[in-house]
């Protein structure tokens, strides 16, 4: 069986292209889109994404903006750097960095509530999708902000060409920031959906059942070949540092001999999480025109 990679740069740089246009014509009426990121602490992962973010920013032609808070700044002086952003009326976008490896929580310095930090950012501006009020429309299915990293899941599935009307999609992981929401797209899309998560039981028999499997749970290497149906398509948005070495959540040598398609790491979902993100950030300053 041949086994097609799919190439998440490649795809990403072509958003990033039509975001660098989207920006251009905003910026000949007036509008300079403008994306704030709150980073409290000194993750070092964090750091790095930050960076990447800023340096896309820069080459699509939108104005970014970093508000480092230290490790020791309290809850209100968070929220604070929240509420100020919701209303410089520049500001088209805001999010608070999360953690590139781990799906459950914000890295947070300890003793910060990130459920009420969320809640603060105004849904108008939550272009990282994870507002109450985003992750109903997306339930219901209204139009709004879309978490990033599963959109850019979805743009990857379409980009190839690969069915999803019918097809049995198992996702591995029930995070708000990927397993949740990359199910409703899913599903959305005509899927059958299976979600499965640390208390799924016979996890294999499940995942060998897969048309299409994401796994997002933040472990190296945690599905192997066996766990994989033949000819699926599979989706590794697992970012583990290793001896030194990036890998997915996906034992790459094993799932490739298995696979239809596969998603590399590095070089697959991660490109195209910041690609949505610039995404986003052009929509709310489309939206608002200022």
């Amino acid at each position: 069986m041949s086994l097609t990679w799919i190439d998440g740069r490649e795809v990403a740089k072509k958003w990033k292209e039509n975001a660098a246009q989207r920006a251009q014509a905003l910026t000949e009426k007036g509008v300079t889109p403008h994306l704030a990121v709150i980073v409290a602490g000194d993750n070092p992962a964090s750091q790095v994404y930050v960076r990447n973010k800023e340096n896309a920013c820069l080459r699509a032609g939108i104005r970014s903006t970093i508000l480092r808070l230290p490790e020791s700044c309290t809850q209100e002086e968070l929220e604070s750097a929240v509420v100020a952003l919701n209303a410089d009326q520049s500001v088209h976008g805001i999010l608070v960095q999360l953690p590139p490896v781990s799906y459950t929580h914000l890295p947070l310095p300890k003793g910060l509530d990130e459920a009420r930090v969320l809640a603060l950012i105004d849904p108008e501006k939550d272009v990282d999708g994870f507002h109450a009020m985003n992750a109903g429309k997306l339930m219901s299915g209204q139009p709004g902000f879309v978490p990033c990293t599963p959109l850019g899941v979805m743009k990857l599935l379409e980009a190839y060409n690969i069915p999803t009307r019918g097809r049995h999609a198992v996702v591995i992981g029930r995070s708000n920031i990927v397993g949740k929401p990359m199910a409703m797209l899913l599903l959305a899309a005509d899927a059958t959906v299976t979600v499965c998560h640390s208390k799924t039981e016979n996890l294999a028999d499940i995942t060998r059942q897969a048309d299409i499997l994401v796994a997002a749970v933040g472990k190296a290497n945690f599905v192997t070949g066996d766990m994989i149906k033949p000819g699926a398509t599979v989706i590794d948005v697992g970012i583990n540092r290793v001896d030194g070495t990036l890998v997915g959540d996906v034992n790459a040598e094993e799932a490739a001999q298995k696979a239809a398609y596969l998603t590399p790491v590095p070089g697959g979902v991660g490109q195209m999480t910041i690609a949505m993100l610039l995404s986003n950030t052009l929509d709310a300053a489309e939206r608002h025109g200022r």
